[in-house]
């Protein structure tokens, strides 16, 4: 039977405190949980660990791989393991894929050939404990990545510009374990929630009523654009409903999530990203 579409999107706030895994909707940084150490993806471009962004715990009616999977960890290239493209190691490469995996991991490319990776959850592996990172390939030669000793949320701020730094509240502890708790709010409104995002300058086949976020009062123009109504208190990380790209609009499902840099510690040009967990799409643009 076909998962019911989402009625509601979801605001996704990094909370300015320790996760609290009892009550929060998950965590930004920090390590993942419940699965083993040589289940952590390795980068196969680098053969080091991919650095963990965040574990978010999906709402029932985001579950779209069935009830037994209740959430997702994301992983990242770190961000000075990016610098003007992937330079492809066969020998890493091959390596890294006998490596033993997670039996759900999807492994995903942006346009220059850096690595991302997800895994689904069951609830037991959500709620077990956290893992420690894999050492890197024996066949590693890539400078080691800040986040493997001072942790992930530390190596961003410390190399982050201050419009970033101030979605903290102060300069996170140099640990692998530090996190940031993540809370989960409805949108009051959003009329495209459980809809496919749709570019409004490339129309889908077949198209939709998918509404932009803006409009124009007269000819399209920095002076006649507008903010609809309903779209001006949507977050910049969200479950669902209304995208907001820095460029196009990617194809993607509604099962996605919608995050900016900031959210784990990514160089994505001061852009932001989309994750489609359904089907395993991930998509970037600067700003």
């Amino acid at each position: 039977m076909a998962f019911a579409l989402p009625s509601r999107a979801y605001d996704l706030q990094m909370l300015d405190r320790p996760t609290d895994r009892a009550r929060d909707q998950g965590w930004v940084f920090g390590l993942p949980p419940g699965i083993a150490s040589e289940q952590w993806p390795l980068d196969p471009v680098t053969g080091y660990p991919l650095m963990h962004g965040f574990t978010l715990l999906l709402p029932e009616d985001y579950r779209v791989h069935g009830k037994d999977i209740v959430a997702l960890s994301f992983f990242a290239t770190p961000a000075d393991h990016t610098d003007g493209g992937a330079i492809d190691a066969p020998e890493i490469r091959e390596a890294v894929t006998a490596q033993p995996s997670h039996p759900r991991l999807s492994r995903m490319t942006d346009i220059l050939d850096y690595e991302y990776a997800a895994l689904l959850l069951t609830k037991s592996e959500y709620e077990g404990a956290l893992a420690t990172p894999p050492a890197p390939l024996a066949l590693a030669t890539a400078d080691r990545p800040r986040w493997l000793d001072v942790g992930g949320a530390s190596a961003f701020y410390g190399a982050a510009p201050p419009f970033a730094q101030k979605m903290f509240a102060g300069p996170p502890r140099a640990d692998l374990t530090e996190t940031l708790g993540i809370a989960l709010r409805p949108r009051a409104t959003d009329p495209n929630a459980g809809k496919p995002p749709q570019d409004p300058h490339f129309p889908r086949n077949p198209p939709s009523d998918y509404q932009p976020y803006y409009y124009f009062v007269g000819a399209p123009s920095p002076e006649n654009y507008r903010l609809h109504e309903w779209a001006k208190d949507h977050a910049h990380n969200h479950l669902g409903g209304t995208m907001r790209p820095c460029q196009a609009v990617p194809e993607m499902s509604p099962f996605y999530i919608e995050f900016e840099e900031y959210f784990g510690g990514y160089n994505f040009g001061t852009g932001n990203a989309q994750l489609d967990f359904k089907e395993m799409k991930f998509d970037w643009a600067c700003g």
